[in-house]
């Protein structure tokens, strides 16, 4: 990145408690730092405001995310804040707060007004709601799948506005061939005693209809008729308003007879330890994914993975492991390969395959080329 001017950097998210965006934002708020620039964040506030602090960033604990027509009150006070703090770019990752942003940008003065980013982390339903995340001066997409859904849900989107910075994974932090310490692997069988001694079929992510989890359930059955000693582990916590789905889960598993054959962790920060004692990481979300984060890590740590081969999870078992690729609504045939891939383990190679840093790179690069070109009209 240009070291010539330091920047002061605005990130806007509903929150920081979890989640790829969240991780995200705070990566690039640390490399900012890092390279000697001013790094603020807007949020509602969570768990990873604590770090974001340590690492010399700003948080501003703001409803900025907040479904309610009461959010627009915070246009002109945002307006007034990106003045004071002398913003030199606004980096909005989130529909609410890209809206809160846009109101309060669109009335500056083009001329010295910050420049206006957007990262589009997911295929959101296709409306004017949605269409907020395609106003940047530069869209960010996070894959080429996220890319090809802007180009062709918004095609009136000037191609070259948007610009692709796949997601990335420390290689440090998600080492190959890394696994957790003995202490913690005899603590997590002693809490899950039936997936001791097996080999095990890991499903992360949050609670919902679209991540899978009952084609999960469908695969443990047809593994375990074949005679495969599975065991199936659903990572991830349910919300209020899908605890009554997460109940239906449970009474599934339990009326085809597979209790000791599945279990339910709920919320884990222990994931990476997780997927690396896994002998298979699964990808079976419905809807294609926008990147595919948690296949990246497990494929990092060396431990086989297979999804559908939709998406963005589609774009990297194309990239790094092709053997786990499975056919979307094909049950029989992605049954048929996983069986493949746990009989005969193919190993994962080991490579930087889209690396922390060169999402890192390419985020300060391109708010730094934004800042030094010339303003242009954007509607």
């Amino acid at each position: 990145m240009t070291e010539n001017k330091k920047l002061t950097v605005l990130q806007l998210v509903p929150a920081l408690e979890s989640g790829g965006v969240e991780r995200g934002t705070l990566e690039v708020a640390q490399a900012l730092v890092e390279h000697g620039h001013r790094a603020l964040v807007m949020s509602a506030g969570g768990r990873l405001v604590a770090p974001l602090d340590q690492c010399g960033a700003e948080h501003h604990t703001w409803p900025i995310g907040t479904k309610s027509f009461s959010t627009l009150r915070l246009v002109g006070k945002l307006r007034k804040f990106l003045l004071e703090q002398k913003v030199d770019i606004v980096h909005a990752r989130s529909r609410v707060p890209a809206w809160i942003a846009w109101l309060a940008w669109r009335r500056m003065n083009p001329a010295t007004r910050p420049r206006f980013v957007t990262t589009v982390h997911g295929m959101y339903g296709v409306n004017r709601y949605s269409r907020i995340m395609t106003q940047g001066e530069r869209v960010i997409a996070v894959s080429n799948t996220v890319r090809d859904y802007i180009l062709r849900e918004y095609p009136d989107t000037p191609a070259d506005r948007i610009q692709v910075i796949h997601r990335g994974v420390d290689e440090q932090a998600y080492p190959y061939g890394w696994k957790p310490d003995l202490v913690w692997q005899q603590a997590f069988f002693a809490q899950f005693p039936q997936a001791a001694d097996t080999l095990l079929l890991t499903l992360p992510g949050r609670i919902t209809r679209l991540k899978g989890h009952e084609d999960f359930i469908e695969l443990i059955a047809r593994l375990k008729r074949r005679g495969l000693p599975v065991h199936g582990l659903i990572v991830g916590g349910a919300t209020a308003s899908k605890q009554r789905y997460l109940q239906k889960l449970r009474y599934r598993v339990r009326s085809m007879g597979m209790a000791a054959d599945i279990s339910f962790t709920g919320q884990r920060d222990d994931l990476k330890n997780i997927l690396a004692i896994s002998s298979l990481v699964l990808s079976l979300s419905t809807q294609p994914e926008s990147f595919g984060r948690t296949t990246l890590e497990a494929l990092r740590l060396g431990v086989p993975t297979a999804g559908y081969g939709h998406g963005g999870v589609g774009e990297i078992l194309r990239t790094i492991y092709p053997a786990g690729l499975l056919p979307l609504g094909r049950i029989d045939d992605a049954c048929q390969r996983i069986a493949q891939l746990l009989q005969q383990p193919e190993p994962v190679p080991a490579g930087a395959f889209f690396p922390l840093q060169a999402m890192l790179d390419q985020t300060l690069g391109l708010y730094a080329e934004l800042a030094q070109s010339p303003v242009r009209t954007v509607r």
